[in-house]
């Protein structure tokens, strides 16, 4: 499948993904207005004249039908200043970039480098022959990148390489497009710091060298594209593209889809398999992003507050052991350790988390239900945190004297008014309204 990927979405936005492997930006001025250099003081005249003397040394073996780098550098910058002049608006004889002499030298070391290792080329009796046409082929591809320009370029070498990998990065894996777009941007940011290390690696370049002309950057996306595509003997004769082999061993790391469900994850675990189950990687990463994920801060305000007042209350109703219990469970901490700090065996953590939740809810309904309720974003105001519909339907279900009561409430009045008004104690309106709140939960939870 030949798949544009980085056209189909708007060229990869803008195809950051090169600039982000430490390449400078295009330098606009890379021409220099005096003959192009060699070393301190030569022109490459100069230096194909002093290179001559080496013809036959170039490698080993070769005799006099091999060019050294020297000539061979000359004659590639003579032709890449010959085509960059017939494309300059005025056929400007200095429109050779600053840069080309260096470029040139290692398009010739290279193909040095490539001549020393072919046994083909080296009995084949024409290594002058294929030096020219290996360093013309790489010379061709590097002008390519520099007539495209530098965003063109990156989005052409993005695209390339992109459907390249397309089918590799998750073989196995039934992703959408946009999911196994996001694999290839991950895989390709890695790949391009990878090619940048062998450039400057295999040129001999240091450390910290990074492209800073528009020949160079044109340079490095041409040795990108040639080392993604470089064949790699594999056992029982099989050879492979090096960018394949890295993507398929991108795919092998990535780890496999986990279906987790999230109420299981926040609610107490219930009996040793759930125990397990809360204690797995999966859950514990599905926990802390929850936990870190920013809040309102004046949620987090009414938080705290709720927080607070449940404690009152329980050390109101000196359940001490239920607020160690609380401030353990606020830490996050599983079962297990809770029941080592506060040295619980199973049957007692279970009488402690019911006696626990039978507390919480009488806050929750009888002692302190506005706050709670404004905190669950459940308030009457609200329609208890239930749906025009739901609503609608819960108050339809109610008895008479408990949609008086709702009416009361949503009214404003005070608790003692409504007492007088329903001709009950402040005892039995607390217990009726604690009931109707309970309807509440059941309906909105149903």
């Amino acid at each position: 499948m030949n798949v544009k990927i980085a056209n189909s979405l708007n060229q990869v936005s803008d195809i950051s993904s090169i600039d982000r492997t430490e390449i400078a930006p295009d330098i606009n001025n890379d021409h220099n207005p005096e003959s192009p250099r060699w070393g301190a003081n030569a022109t490459p005249e100069e230096a194909a004249t002093t290179a001559a003397a080496p013809i036959g040394n170039g490698l080993p073996g070769g005799g006099a039908n091999a060019l050294s780098p020297e000539v061979l550098a000359s004659e590639l910058l003579g032709e890449l200043a010959a085509k960059l002049k017939s494309k300059s608006p005025q056929g400007d004889a200095n429109a050779t970039p600053r840069s080309g002499p260096a470029v040139a030298m290692r398009i010739a070391k290279e193909v040095e480098r490539i001549c020393q290792k072919s046994d083909r080329i080296k009995n084949s009796g024409q290594v002058h022959s294929w030096q020219l046409t290996l360093g013309r082929h790489r010379l061709q591809k590097c002008l390519e990148f520099y007539k495209l320009g530098s965003h063109q370029g990156r989005v052409e070498l993005h695209s390339q390489l992109s459907s390249i990998v397309y089918r590799h990065v998750a073989p196995n894996q039934n992703l959408s497009f946009q999911a196994r777009y996001n694999l290839i941007e991950d895989f390709l940011q890695n790949f391009y710091i990878e090619v940048l290390r062998a450039f400057r690696r295999e040129h001999e370049m240091p450390a910290d060298y990074t492209p800073r002309t528009q020949l160079e950057l044109a340079e490095y996306m041409a040795f990108t594209e040639q080392y993604a595509k470089r064949r790699i003997n594999l056992p029982g004769r099989y050879n492979q593209q090096l960018i394949v082999l890295r993507a398929q061993g991108f795919a092998n790391g990535q780890p496999k889809e986990t279906v987790l469900d999230i109420e299981q994850a926040v609610e107490f675990p219930k009996g040793e398999e759930a125990e397990a189950h809360n204690r797995s990687y999966a859950v514990q990463q599905v926990r802390e992003q929850m936990i870190s994920e920013a809040a309102d801060p004046s949620d987090k305000v009414v938080r705290d507050r709720v927080i607070a007042e449940l404690m009152e209350y329980l050390e109101s109703q000196n359940q001490s052991d239920c607020i160690d219990y609380l401030v353990l469970k606020l830490q996050d901490l599983s079962a297990p350790e809770i029941d080592s700090i506060l040295g619980l065996s199973p049957r007692q953590r279970d009488y402690l988390q019911q006696r626990f939740k039978y507390h919480v809810e009488k806050f929750a309904r009888q002692h302190n239900w506005k706050l709670v309720h404004q905190w669950l974003g459940a308030d009457i105001d609200q329609n208890l945190g239930m749906s025009e519909q739901q609503w609608q339907a819960f108050v339809s279900s109610l008895t008479p004297e408990n949609q008086q009561l709702l009416k009361l409430k949503r009214s404003g009045v005070s608790d003692a008014d409504i007492a007088r008004s329903l001709k009950c104690s402040a005892k039995q309106l607390q217990k009726r309204w604690s009931h109707l709140l309970e309807l509440a939960w059941q309906s909105r939870n149903a």
